[in-house]
């Protein structure tokens, strides 16, 4: 109750009784130039334009010139027109609270589930420094995930940061779904950075469902807001993880999605007069990426840790895309969901070939290693002679690898798509026996 009163408090002593006031000074583009604010805003404030009784648009500042500022609106600048009143609203401080958990918020702490929410007691930077890479702790133990190929063949372990990259309609929310509701964690957060409106309640409520949603947190900001919503959405849901990460507790941070998040950001490097360089993306979206990712990890001292698992949508499988290569040189692994995999109705539709947890061999004992060595061995064994084998060109007794392989292979597929609440030894002990049986030729 004390902490409540406290945020009650300061959300009062936070309101302001006069308002400062621009007027519309020129309109270029997709940019309104306001005058008479230079002086008194901030980047990153709030704007509201009014274009008559009840017609409001809402903006934020993106450029300070000498006697005028840039707005970037929400939408359109239809029928706006020079002397139209501008309103300042200071940037609203982002304070997270334990009570936010169950709930679901815009990336400016603002309930979207229809109740009341109040802020925690002391506001965060939305732009924080990860800790110190001297006095941060290695990565953890390994974590079950209840999917039986990442408790095994990828496994992830705790502060690992790990990239999902697939392609649209191939499983990747679902996949984000099962992890939220079966990964071991205290808090879930979860970045829903540019999804469709309908999705959301969709997600929430059916998807995750209540099991999902009594330890997460959902920050969503949906595709038809400004790029600037949709871009403040990951760093406000990476705001919320470090709070809980700073108390001491393990969150799972994910993120759907990195690329959306990119994009937002060069919609808003492109209005603010950034040159593309990497395939229409500006140069600004390395340090942007990279440091999102970096402010999840092992924690230092007494911080608890975040294991991130960051989404990645490939255009037809383009892996070389600028989005992916980045990432892919930041974290610590990738999963690769397969379209072809998930047209043939196995989920989660993983690449196990083409995906590769940096966890190993550490995370793992060195029979688990032998183990996964022989599986990867024969995978690649059968995907390498897949085409002949469908075709029927394929005669046993030729080579013996490829013969175990080709029996092992059905057991093997049904391994990568099998559920496992039961945990990692669980796991373990089904691919162990798999591969025994392969071994003695049954």
């Amino acid at each position: 109750m004390k902490a409540e009163l406290t945020a009650l408090t300061r959300q009062i002593a936070g309101k302001r009784l006069t308002t400062q006031m621009g007027r519309v000074a020129g309109i270029a583009g997709g940019e309104i130039e306001v005058s008479g604010l230079a002086s008194v805003a901030r980047i990153g404030d709030r704007l509201i334009l009014r274009r008559g009784p009840g017609d409001e648009l809402h903006g934020e500042v993106l450029k300070i010139n000498g006697s005028s500022i840039s707005m970037l609106p929400d939408r359109a600048p239809d029928r706006v027109a020079i002397g139209d009143p501008v309103l300042l609203r200071p940037s609203p401080d982002f304070a997270p609270s334990d009570h936010w958990i169950g709930r679901v918020i815009d990336p400016f702490g603002e309930p979207l589930d229809g109740r009341p929410l109040l802020p925690g007691a002391e506001p965060r930077d939305l732009m924080a420094a990860p800790p110190k890479a001297a006095e941060r702790r290695p990565l953890g133990e390994r974590l079950a995930t209840g999917q039986a190929v990442l408790n095994t063949i990828l496994p992830i372990v705790r502060g690992q940061r790990v990239g999902l990259f697939a392609g649209s309609g191939v499983g990747k929310s679902s996949l984000l779904a099962k992890l939220a509701k079966s990964m071991e964690a205290d808090v879930v957060v979860m970045a829903l950075v540019g999804e469709r409106g309908r999705e959301v309640n969709h997600f929430v409520e059916d998807v995750l469902g209540p099991e999902g949603m009594s330890r997460a947190i959902v920050v969503a900001a949906t595709s038809d807001q400004s790029a600037l919503v949709r871009r403040r959405c990951a760093w406000s849901a990476m705001t919320v993880a470090e709070h809980f990460r700073d108390q001491g507790k393990h969150v799972l941070f994910l993120a759907d999605s990195v690329t959306r998040f990119a994009e937002a950001h060069r919609e808003i490097s492109a209005a603010s007069g950034e040159a593309p360089a990497l395939r229409g993306y500006p140069p600004s979206v390395t340090p942007l990426i990279t440091g999102l990712c970096e402010r999840a990890g092992p924690g230092s001292a007494d911080q608890g840790d975040i294991t991130a698992v960051f989404s990645v949508l490939v255009a037809g499988s383009d892996m070389d895309e600028p989005i992916a290569d980045i990432l892919r040189g930041v974290l610590d692994g990738h999963i690769v969901l397969n379209r072809e995999i998930a047209e043939r109705g196995r989920f989660p539709a993983i690449d196990v070939s083409r995906s590769v947890s940096r966890s190993l061999p550490a995370a793992a004992t060195a029979e688990e290693n032998a183990v996964i060595q022989d599986v990867r061995k024969f995978l690649g064994a059968y995907e390498q002679s897949e085409v002949m084998i469908r075709a029927g060109l394929y005669s046993e007794g030729n080579d013996a690898v490829l013969d175990k392989a080709v029996k092992l292979w059905p057991e093997l597929d049904a391994f990568f798509g099998r559920e496992d609440p039961e945990g990692i030894t669980s796991s373990f002990n089904r691919l162990l026996l798999l591969m025994r049986r392969a071994k003695a030729g049954r």
